[in-house]
């Protein structure tokens, strides 16, 4: 799953207009964010096994932190908290900390049997990434629910907030499919290092949203 997870971020802007698309791209990123600077470390791991899925070459046989279903709690109810400290705003910390849960009810679906529970032996994975075709017609239709969403929220208030917009929305897709077709990657390393360019969305995303006005005539944070 990616740009389901980016769906998730922008469909969230309807739902919490006054919180910056930068923050929904984080919060619904959050563990795929951190876990490349966990395996840089060496705190998780994953191994390159062609054919572990036929969607995608990686085996992610640990990681507990980042993926497992209560690591995915802890982080949406630290992410949560954080938004609330900063702006006292229930409604809104309370979407950012359900943006970050929704990364492991979307990995849910997709991923064979390898979400951990927590760091024990019981792992948990509906496996839509058995079939290509399956999962590239919904990850694509979550993709465009989520734009629709946020241009019926949001309008361009200057040629930043349009092209700007639409340019990131494109280069997450055409990304999307140079994962799914192209090569898989040469090693371990390459997956984190790459992995850690993901944060360029969020500022991408930040940048984007202060060129947009709410059409509810809200704030952004």
């Amino acid at each position: 799953m990616f740009i389901g997870h980016y769906a998730v971020a922008l469909a969230a802007k309807k739902a919490a207009p006054r919180v910056s698309l930068g923050t929904l791209f984080l919060s619904a990123q959050l563990v795929d964010l951190l876990w490349p600077l966990f395996l840089l470390f060496g705190i998780e791991h994953v191994r390159i096994d062609p054919g572990n899925t036929p969607f995608t070459p990686l085996d992610f046989y640990d990681y507990p932190i980042t993926h497992s279903l209560i690591g995915a709690l802890g982080w949406s109810l630290i992410l949560g908290a954080i938004y609330y400290a900063f702006r006292r705003d229930t409604r809104s910390a309370v979407i950012v900390g359900l943006c970050v849960f929704s990364h492991w009810l979307l990995d849910l679906l997709t991923h064979r049997p390898d979400l951990p529970l927590g760091f024990g032996t019981t792992y948990f994975g509906l496996g839509l990434w058995n079939s290509v075709a399956g999962t590239l017609v919904v990850e694509t239709l979550l993709y465009i629910v989520g734009i629709a969403l946020y241009l019926r929220t949001t309008t361009a208030r200057d040629r930043v907030g349009s092209y700007g917009f639409w340019a990131l929305v494109v280069i997450l897709f055409a990304i999307y499919i140079g994962n799914v077709f192209g090569p898989p990657p040469p090693d371990e390393s390459s997956i984190a290092i790459l992995g850690n360019g993901a944060w360029l969305f969020v500022l991408w995303a930040y940048w984007v949203d202060r060129h947009r006005l709410n059409k509810m005539s809200e704030a952004t944070s």
